[in-house]
């Protein structure tokens, strides 16, 4: 099988030259890197020119700075990157994050795990933080969800669950659509991908904000909505942050922002959420 890797970089000059040594050095060796270059101010298109001028598997894309939205941001990059290759000539397509570092058997374990089983549409690992000196899983999710940080698709899926939506929660999106087709998400525990910088530092979106605009792109109905939003304030233990998060989601309907889904696909999300309810939380 030969791999497709597209990663966005926006001032990565720290970061990028692990993920991209990492990418190197793997006992897999048939995959072409696309890093995008998204307008970066600092040093990473001369982190990135180290590889492309001594590495063919390794090209760039140069993008003017777009702006720093979650989600919508780093998928118009990938996207941009994705549209420069004939998809025809991979087997599966990658969206690695440019501050990660993968296991030099990444590539190799998750073609075998494609190769060997033919209803795998979304592979990857788990990650991991360094706190205190150690590497420990981050826990921001569960453990059968492939991460933003990590997506390896197999190309059919990718192409017939629509690519990725440019939106906050492009990557939960994902996950729904594969399943409703008949694929499966898989995470390999054993494989460990550290994390070099923490997820979400750099946003100026308030949590608040975030969660309501998350649930509305996310295309949740009212219902659903609010009692994700119970939830999330029930950890926080705040009940003005309920409603703070309502607000925001409620202006995003005033408003009618533009959803990234169908409303095919948008029920869609809505049934495997309340399936998800029905089975947590009523015991159904």
């Amino acid at each position: 099988m030969r791999f497709l890797i597209i990663i966005p970089a926006h001032n990565e000059e720290e970061n990028l030259p692990f993920t991209l040594d990492s990418l190197q050095q793997q006992s897999f060796k048939d995959f072409k890197t696309v890093i995008v270059n998204d307008g970066s101010t600092d040093k990473t298109p001369e982190v990135i020119r180290k590889y492309t001028e001594t590495d063919s598997r390794f090209e760039t894309v140069d993008l003017q700075k777009s702006a720093h939205q979650p989600g919508s941001k780093v998928v118009n990059a990938f996207k941009n990157g994705l549209k420069t290759q004939n998809k025809d000539e991979f087997d599966v397509i990658c969206k690695f994050d440019a501050d990660i570092i993968l296991s030099e058997n990444y590539l190799e374990t998750v073609e075998n795990a494609f190769k060997n089983n033919p209803e795998y549409g979304l592979v990857g690992g788990l990650l991991y933080i360094e706190k205190e000196g150690k590497w420990i899983y981050e826990g921001n999710s569960n453990k059968t969800h492939v991460r933003g940080p990590m997506k390896a698709y197999r190309k059919e899926c990718f192409i017939q669950i629509g690519g990725l939506r440019e939106t906050l929660g492009w990557d939960n999106i994902d996950s729904i659509l594969l399943e409703n087709l008949g694929w499966k998400e898989i995470v390999i525990p054993e494989l460990q991908v550290k994390l070099i910088k923490v997820k979400g530092a750099d946003y100026t979106i308030r949590p608040a904000d975030y969660y309501g605009r998350y649930f509305y792109f996310l295309g949740l109905n009212r219902f659903l909505a609010y009692t994700a939003s119970a939830k999330e304030a029930a950890k926080s233990k705040s009940v003005s942050f309920f409603f703070k998060i309502i607000k925001a989601y409620e202006t995003c309907k005033t408003n009618n922002l533009e959803l990234k889904i169908s409303k095919e696909e948008q029920k869609t999300i809505n049934n495997k959420r309340w399936k998800m309810l029905k089975k947590k939380w009523l015991k159904m």
